[in-house]
């Protein structure tokens, strides 16, 4: 696997090295020993699948609150997605900066968040499956989330959303 460190601290772009031959190609995509060389988290309590139908679907922005702040590794196992994170940590150097990458079945990119950054995705295809590990237990109570068109964070999404929940829809405007 490649690390590559992204503009948010702690934050890191996770990318295969496939090894091919006549069958085909395997990768790892996960290896708690590299991860924890790079100072990320390795020990994921769940992992999680979000199946979405149609083009355009955003989901975010949502994060857990202290003390049940949450470190993602996401990746696209089906489709396209465009995924973003963004740093909600007051303390740090990046507070309020996001990055965005497409993740893809054929790139196999996986996006690593560390606990404090928000998290949301925009299906870039129809029928996009999104695989999740994270580090913490929900907690229902700790839930939160901005509006994904925030104008605090100015993220540039791909495309404008075709499907939203009512949840996502409903956040609160960022107050800094």
């Amino acid at each position: 696997m490649r690390f590559t460190p992204l503009e948010i601290e702690g934050a890191w772009l996770v990318e295969l090295e496939p090894v091919g031959d006549a069958r085909g190609s395997f990768a790892r995509t996960f290896c708690a020993e590299e991860f924890g060389r790079h100072g990320l988290v390795s020990a994921f309590r769940q992992h999680s699948v979000s199946r979405n139908s149609t083009k355009g679907t955003l989901r975010g922005m949502h994060f857990q609150a202290a003390p049940h702040e949450e470190a993602k590794l996401v990746s696209c196992r089906r489709g396209a997605i465009f995924d973003v994170g963004l740093d909600l940590r007051s303390a740090s150097p990046t507070y309020l900066k996001w990055c965005g990458f497409e993740l893809n079945a054929e790139n196999g990119r996986q996006l690593y968040l560390p606990r404090g950054c928000a998290h949301g995705f925009q299906t870039l295809s129809d029928d996009a499956e999104v695989s999740y590990r994270i580090s913490d237990d929900y907690a229902p109570a700790s839930a939160g989330g901005y509006p994904y068109n925030d104008p605090a964070f100015a993220i540039a999404w791909p495309l404008a959303p075709t499907v939203m929940s009512e949840r996502d829809k409903g956040w609160p405007d960022f107050r800094g």
